[in-house]
Parts: C-alpha cells; sequence; structure tokens
C-alpha cells in the first residue's frame, strides 16, 4: 500500500459545500455531490487517485491602511 497522503479535497479549486443534507460535499470538476470526501469516491470506483485535484490559490490580505489602524 502507498504511504502517500490522500488528497485533500478542501484544498481543492473544484471542491465546494453543497446545501444537500444528504451529500454536502461536491465535486465541481466530475460534477457529483457525495457525503464523503469526492476524492474518495473517485479513487473508490477508478482506482486511481484524482487527476482532476487543482491547488487553491492564496487569497491576499487586504492592507489596512498605512497610516495606522483605526480604534
Amino acid at each position: 500500500m502507498k504511504d502517500k497522503k490522500p488528497i485533500d479535497c478542501f484544498q481543492c479549486k473544484n471542491f465546494y459545500v453543497t446545501w444537500d443534507a444528504n451529500a454536502p460535499r461536491g465535486c465541481k470538476a466530475f460534477g457529483f455531490k457525495t457525503r464523503r470526501l469526492p476524492s474518495e469516491v473517485v479513487f473508490e470506483s477508478s482506482g486511481e487517485e484524482c487527476l482532476m485535484f487543482k491547488p487553491k490559490h492564496p487569497t491576499p490580505r487586504k492592507n489596512p491602511k498605512k497610516d495606522g489602524w483605526i480604534a
């Protein structure tokens, strides 16, 4: 068995949270919703790690005013 970490869908651009209580997680790349992590479903059905994983880019923080902060 591989010692690799499983793919973390929460770090993927294609992952989203749904309003469906029965299937709260979804994958935009493959177009499905599930109760489990989408990467687990992909691995179970195909036998391969998810090939559609795209890491999220960190969102740039907005700099507060350079004059200082206002209380």
